[in-house]
């Protein structure tokens, strides 16, 4: 074998294993990121997307949700919770929760302490970019 051969084998193979490898780190990691990078963007966004829950599921709310920090949250563990209540007055709580390191986040809503929703991936719009994968 040529040596000018055996350079263009080499790049070849040495290209393979750089695409595999990112294969495999896309694979492992599941290639995705959390939708809210921060606390403040959890606590910004959950109100709209609980509501949106909501309704698609026939429950309507008598006001917009208020949330707050749950306390423990940091920047690499995030979580909120919302509290409101129907147009019926059934209480409802929504804790909402994302892991930086894992890039997972799990959503919970509580109405008149029944979950409505429990350990959802996505909430309202949010899961429309996700309905291939299914709803966690």
């Amino acid at each position: 074998m040529s040596r000018k051969k055996a350079l263009i084998l080499g790049a070849a193979a040495l290209l393979v294993l750089m695409a595999a490898g990112g294969a495999a780190f896309l694979a492992l990691s599941g290639g995705k990121e959390l939708k809210y990078k921060t606390q403040a963007a959890l606590r910004k966004a959950l109100p709209v997307t609980a509501d949106a829950e909501l309704r698609q599921r026939g429950v309507a709310l008598a006001a917009p949700l208020k949330c707050a920090d749950v306390p423990g949250w940091s920047k690499e563990r995030l979580r909120v919770s919302c509290t409101g209540t129907t147009t019926q007055k059934k209480p409802v709580e929504v804790l909402g929760s994302g892991d930086v390191k894992t890039a997972r986040a799990y959503y919970t809503i509580l109405v008149d302490g029944r979950p409505v929703v429990a350990n959802a991936s996505c909430l309202g719009a949010d899961c429309r970019s996700q309905e291939a994968g299914g709803r966690g």
